[in-house]
């Protein structure tokens, strides 16, 4: 299991009579981006619950940075960190008391030292010392996801990141992920929007009525789309052609 971040058995979980992961199965590379891609209710944040260890599995098999999730939840939470669909920092404080705050709760040492380099990296120096409540939706979403990285994890777990980003927002959000991972941090990344999958992911999986349908690099995932249709020019399909093409096709089934 050297070489891999996440691996994933036979998932399953249930609310009440409510099946939403029927037997879930993949895994990730160390140093990869990984897009789980899903219609709203498929189950994406489940998994992503799951694996964070904030929800247990009702079967099935699931490790995370070489710990099982059940029996060694601890192991697994201090080798991770999560960024929620909504930016999670505390508005009253500054963006350098937030990460402060967070670098001292990790036990670091020179935890002002921590959050300055950070604030540098995220291109908020500027904007420190003031209340995070008077910074814009793209800023509280680089802030979170500085936070994430204080103590540096192995792996960062994205669930849908650019949710109520305008454009710009989220095109600074890409570069960040890009970045994670040229540094060797593993990225869990869902997604609704097929375009993000499609410009950051190394290996895509998508997700529908419980399982896993499809699994593998945009080029991969190409091969299972019909041939493209010769006109003026041949046209490549968008990773949104295949996502429905390979949806509709389980449903003929």
């Amino acid at each position: 299991m050297p070489n891999k971040s996440i691996q994933v058995k036979g998932l399953q979980k249930s609310f009440k009579k409510l099946q939403v992961l029927k037997g879930v199965d993949f895994e990730v590379e160390k140093g990869n981006i990984f897009a789980l891609l899903g219609s709203n209710g498929a189950g994406k944040t489940t998994i992503v619950k799951i694996l964070t260890t904030l929800l247990k599995p009702d079967g099935g098999t699931a490790f995370v940075n070489g710990f099982e999730v059940m029996s060694k939840d601890d192991e697994v939470r201090q080798s991770i960190s999560l960024t929620g669909q909504f930016a999670a920092v505390d508005e009253v404080l500054t963006g350098r008391e937030n990460l402060i705050m967070i670098a001292k709760l990790r036990h670091l040492k020179h935890p002002r030292q921590v959050a300055d380099e950070l604030l540098k990296r995220f291109s908020l120096l500027e904007a420190a010392d003031r209340r995070t409540s008077t910074y814009s939706g793209g800023m509280r979403r680089r802030l979170d996801i500085a936070m994430s990285l204080v103590g540096k994890p192995q792996l960062i777990f994205l669930d849908e990141p650019t949710t109520g980003l305008d454009p710009e927002g989220r095109i600074e959000v890409w570069k960040i992920v890009k970045e994670l991972a040229e540094s060797g941090t593993t990225v869990f990344l869902t997604t609704q929007y097929l375009e993000e999958a499609e410009q950051l992911a190394d290996r895509i999986a998508i997700l529908h009525e419980g399982r896993i349908i499809a699994n593998g690099t945009l080029e991969e995932l190409k091969k299972l789309f019909p041939p493209a249709k010769v006109e003026y020019v041949e046209k490549q399909p968008s990773l949104e052609e295949i996502f429905l093409a390979i949806i509709n096709k389980k449903e003929e089934k």
